[in-house]
């Protein structure tokens, strides 16, 4: 079957005001509506058959469990038919997605599930935050977790394994490790060969499991022919791990979760497992392994003595390395996302043509990705994308998905929309900095300063102390997850709570629409009394009744201001347009008492629109817990510390950022060593 695009698919919708394309709308038109069509539509199979009993025997000698789901005829017997294979590799126990899967398709249970998901639809304060959460249930996010009933019954077959060291799998867990990648090419290899598998595997997942499908897609397996991945990272270390050089509270949280999983036996297979001598051998492993990781972060947390604490080979290894993927690969992200930096550096960096890589980002968090999927100018639920996806590389079906896009973003303040790169083709680099002149407009922060063109006319420091506001703040729903929303607007769309321990720096209200796309940097000129600091930054969206809401956020630790100039984008007059810091243990720089030090804080990248009338703002503070963690060691070092920012005219602390309004700005020239495609 060949679909083509229809008119109201659209092509570029009109011009921006200065003749640059605007973006089309991001539902996809008449083609999409096939696509939900072909989802919700009758599948040419009935039934599913899942075999949770699969065994696999890596070449170390390693047992890896692992559920095949197939076609199945109205009696449940599974087709012999041979047909593409999706693999999705996970540690989070495939007990666990076997509940996910029977709480959505019992009778009553998954019909009160998706009833709850539709019936929460307000936007704003706590109900606003459940809301996200509750509306993913019925946007096929947890169909890419998990099984994926309707996909198997349309023709596909579903693998799903238990990560070594996890859920039933034998072994030691060694997060993302370079022998779990192996495991990956292993897996495929064995799944291209069996008799029901007509040779060609996608790979697909939702966090971990999108990252080993990009890691597994780097080792260019012959078999592997796509990818759908669903918030995944390409720099665990500064998108999560030790972000500016500090550590993130999620870390802990997670490695806890994931090692108690791997407790959890597999009821489906347990007496099975317990006759053949499987289960003395998985607790074995366990005993041998009882907290992966956890110990070594804790001693590093307390001693800096563990390299893991560091930008380290340990990381490096575990990084998949996007340039050499080769085949179709969809990614999925969101601007406050734990791995807000990879969602667009993934895009960017793979080295194929529009189309066949496609980008996808909403204005969201961890937890709830597609929450907004499926209504009149939004993007197709996940669960369609993805079959779509895998209907054209894997089945070779002209459905023009790769039409779509390939750039779709939720502008935030603004709308969905699909486009041709990021950043948006009409933004150009603007600089902004940071004055001690008042704005007028945050009188309850520690210091109302302005965003000027022209930098502070005299030397002021204006000193910051750290607070616990951070726990009410849009960084805590950012390390949590997304989970903290539920609690209310400080925890997503107002930080005027935390800005009472910033100083805080405001540009005059725009005049017009004024789109900000892309990367950021923020310079500052930073003294502190101790042999440390620690500084946390948000760039915001002040509204004209004062509300301001985070766009994107940043960290850094004095000592590992080094900056890598092979990794970092300049403008040619040497400013940086992101910064890309070394964060390794021999590069980092002593913190002199009292003398000011430049330092410069990488800001996640994004895509917003400032309203007519609204504001941009920068916060600077002293800390920002628990979002982000100092080391024992660092700590000790900064303790009794008073932080300052130095307002100084021959050394000025300026936003250096894309935007496409002058906001009293005018461009500067950028060489960049990420290019937009």
């Amino acid at each position: 079957m060949t679909l083509h695009l229809s008119a109201d698919h659209g092509e570029f919708a009109g011009l921006h005001r200065d003749g640059a394309p605007t973006y089309r709308d991001a539902d996809g038109g008449a083609i999409a509506r096939e696509w939900l069509a072909q989802v919700d539509g009758g599948q040419p199979f009935p039934r599913v058959h899942i075999d949770r009993s699969i065994t696999l025997t890596m070449s170390d000698g390693t047992r890896l469990r692992a559920t095949v789901v197939r076609p199945a005829n109205v009696l449940g017997t599974p087709v012999k038919t041979p047909f593409p294979a999706v693999l999705n590799v996970n540690p989070y126990n495939r007990a666990v997605l076997d509940g996910i899967d029977h709480a959505l398709h019992a009778p009553l249970i998954g019909r009160t599930v998706r009833t709850a998901s539709t019936t929460f639809t307000a936007d704003s304060g706590s109900l606003g935050g459940l809301s996200r959460m509750t509306r993913t249930f019925g946007t096929g996010l947890w169909d890419v977790f998990g099984i994926n009933r309707n996909l198997v019954r349309s023709g596909y077959v579903q693998v799903i394994v238990d990560v070594r060291g996890t859920g039933s799998s034998h072994g030691k867990w060694e997060i993302l490790s370079p022998r779990e990648q192996q495991d990956s090419v292993e897996v495929i290899d064995w799944i291209s060969k069996r008799s029901w598998c007509d040779g060609n595997v996608g790979m697909t997942g939702w966090s971990y499991s999108a990252i080993n499908s990009l890691q597994a897609a780097s080792l260019r397996p012959p078999a592997l022919k796509a990818v759908f991945a669903v918030e995944g990272s390409e720099d665990v270390v500064r998108d999560i791990y030790i972000t500016g050089g500090m550590p993130s509270a999620f870390i802990p949280l997670w490695l806890a979760l994931v090692n108690g999983l791997k407790w959890l036996p597999n009821p489906a297979t347990g007496v099975a497992d317990l006759l053949r001598g499987d289960a003395y051998r998985w607790l074995r492993d366990r005993v041998k392994s009882p907290a992966s990781e956890m110990p070594s972060l804790l001693w590093g947390f307390l001693t800096a003595r563990d390299d893991r604490i560091f930008d380290d080979p340990y990381f490096t290894e575990r990084n998949p390395v996007i340039e050499d993927i080769e085949c179709p690969t969809f990614t999925v992200g969101g601007w406050h996302d734990l791995f807000g930096r990879s969602a667009t550096r993934v895009y960017q960096k793979l080295q194929m043509a529009p189309g066949r890589k496609q980008m996808l980002i909403a204005d969201g968090y961890h937890l709830d990705p597609g929450c907004d999927h499926g209504a009149p100018h939004r993007p197709p639920r996940l669960d369609v994308l993805e079959r779509a996806w895998f209907d054209k590389w894997l089945k070779g079906i002209d459905n023009s998905v790769d039409e779509y896009g390939p750039v779709t973003m939720e502008q935030q303040g603004g709308t969905w929309s699909c486009g041709t790169q990021f950043p948006r083709p009409e933004v150009e680099p603007r600089r902004l900095f940071l004055t001690e002149d008042s704005s007028g407009t945050a009188d309850h922060a520690r210091h109302d300063g302005g965003l000027s063109t022209e930098p502070a006319r005299r030397r002021r420091a204006l000193h910051v102390r750290p607070d616990l506001r951070g726990f009410r703040s849009r960084d805590l729903a950012q390390v949590t997850a997304g989970a903290a929303i539920v609690l209310g607007d400080d925890y997503s769309t107002d930080a005027r709570y935390q800005e009472h321990g910033a100083l805080s720096f405001t540009s005059a209200p725009v005049d017009e629409d004024t789109q900000l796309s892309g990367e950021m940097n923020l310079r500052l000129n930073v003294a502190t009394t101790a042999h440390e600091g620690i500084w946390a930054v948000t760039v915001n969206d002040v509204a004209p009744d004062g509300s301001s809401r985070v766009l994107t956020n940043g960290a850094l630790t004095a000592s590992n201001r080094a900056l890598d100039p092979s990794r970092s984008t300049y403008t040619p007059d040497g400013v940086l347009l992101d910064a890309v810091h070394y964060l390794s243990r021999d590069r980092r720089l002593p913190v002199p008492a009292n003398e000011p030090v430049r330092i410069d804080v990488d800001l996640v990248p994004t895509d917003a629109v400032l309203a007519a009338g609204h504001r941009l703002r920068v916060d600077v503070y002293a800390a920002s817990l628990p979002r982000y963690l100092t080391i024992v060691p660092d700590l000790i070092k900064a303790r009794g510390r008073r932080q300052q920012l130095v307002l100084d005219p021959s050394k000025p602390s300026y936003l250096t950022f894309q935007a496409d309004g002058d906001l009293g700005t005018d461009p500067i020239p950028v060489v960049s060593a990420l290019r937009p495609v």
